[in-house]
């Protein structure tokens, strides 16, 4: 693809137009932050310009619903349109590449759900697109979104704040049971091909930022072993392979000297969308389950033996990330609010001209590790993430 000479600019006088790329699950998350961002929090002007997907009927239908201006089925055509500013990929991982590259390459900002990609040929690629656009004053973004639930981001602080000392290990477990039905239908996201891996890079891909997110750490060194449960599942006309994950372990040391534990699985019979964290250090630890995310558990070990615990911190006052924008205390916020908190974020760094996080190279760092996980878990060995 060629690139442009001058990648389009919006011009001080217009909003900055904005394209989505996918309209089921995530675009329908992604749609609703970006119809609702501006009512509470001060972000530049945009416009909600054209949201893209493969059925004509069925994406203009979407694009009513969800506030956007007009529908498209080519993306192509529209990440080269000079309208169009911001290009927010919310497609299946198989195109998050040629879609990011593409629209980096035509001077838009790229906003692209996790995990950057199906490949880590595929990131590295993204992450090279992107070093280069930002050179030109193009920013770009990974959506791992629970980056942005405030109990969370207050973790992150008080973990920097020293309030927890030494971190010495730390326990990421997120399970879901959608799978758990040896019945339940193929998917996409049950074939390799289309998915790139199954609990690994769906759900594992968020456990392992939130690792590198808190601690601010990188992994050195990677054990994992992986598991499918159900092999055959029903497909449109027969019984297909199932060619992913069931489920996925990973021992992980940490550059400080900490060591993580990472356990995902999309067959945990009960547990709806549970990511569970702990994080223990020799002063103090912290304890949150995003099936309570306005809410973080936190011992201090400082204090007194006779009144040491967890103490449960609702994380709902204006002084928390991000809820300054939102109700009074003790009115908790949801899952979709980190969304909203996502594009707030990002349309702050455009304005800014400054790096957003987590950036392409952020996400392709998770990328080595979940390529290191699979890699330890065919050969059934200890692997050395070197690359970060």
């Amino acid at each position: 693809m060629t690139t442009p000479a001058h990648p389009s600019k919006p011009p001080a006088s217009r909003p900055l137009g904005v394209a989505a790329i996918g309209y089921a699950f995530m675009g329908k998350a992604h749609s609703n932050a970006w119809r609702n961002v501006a009512s509470f929090f001060d972000v530049p002007a945009f416009e909600q310009k054209v949201l893209v997907g493969r059925d004509a009927g069925a994406v203009a239908e979407a694009a009513a619903k969800y506030g956007w201006a007009e529908s498209a089925t080519d993306w192509r055509t529209v990440v080269t349109r000079d309208d169009i500013d911001v290009v927010d990929i919310c497609a299946p991982g198989w195109m998050h590449a040629e879609i990011a590259i593409a629209a980096l390459e035509a001077g838009k900002h790229v906003l692209v759900e996790k995990p950057l990609a199906n490949t880590l040929a595929e990131a590295e690629l993204m992450t090279a697109a992107a070093a280069k656009a930002r050179a030109k004053g193009t920013q770009s973004m990974i959506g791992f979104n629970y980056r942005r639930v405030p109990a969370l981001a207050l973790a992150r602080e008080l973990i920097a704040e020293g309030r927890l000392g030494i971190v010495r290990h730390v326990r990421a477990a997120y399970l879901q049971d959608w799978l758990t039905d040896a019945q339940a239908p193929m998917t996409w996201r049950l074939r390799k091909e289309t998915a790139g891996s199954g609990a690994l890079g769906d759900i594992a891909s968020h456990a392992i930022d939130q690792v590198l997110f808190l601690l601010g750490d990188q992994v050195t060194e990677v054990s994992g072993r992986l598991n499918t449960f159900v092999n055959r599942r029903p497909g449109a006309d027969d019984m297909e392979d199932v060619t992913v994950d069931d489920a996925a372990w990973a021992t992980l040391s940490l550059t400080s000297g900490a060591v993580a534990s990472v356990e995902v699985s999309r067959v945990a019979t009960g547990r709806k969308n549970s990511l569970q964290i702990e994080v223990y250090g020799d002063k103090g630890s912290l304890l949150f389950d995003l099936e309570n995310l306005n809410e973080l558990g936190f011992l201090d070990a400082t204090a007194p033996v006779r009144e040491q615990g967890f103490r449960r911190i609702l994380v709902n006052e204006p002084e928390h990330p991000y809820l300054d924008a939102w109700w009074p205390q003790g009115h908790i916020i949801g899952w979709e609010h980190t969304f909203t908190h996502q594009v707030r974020d990002f349309l702050l760094a455009i304005k800014d001209g400054s790096q957003p996080s987590p950036s392409f190279e952020e996400g392709l760092n998770v990328q080595y590790v979940l390529d290191a996980v699979e890699e330890s878990a065919a050969n059934k060995s200890t692997l050395t993430v070197v690359r970060h």
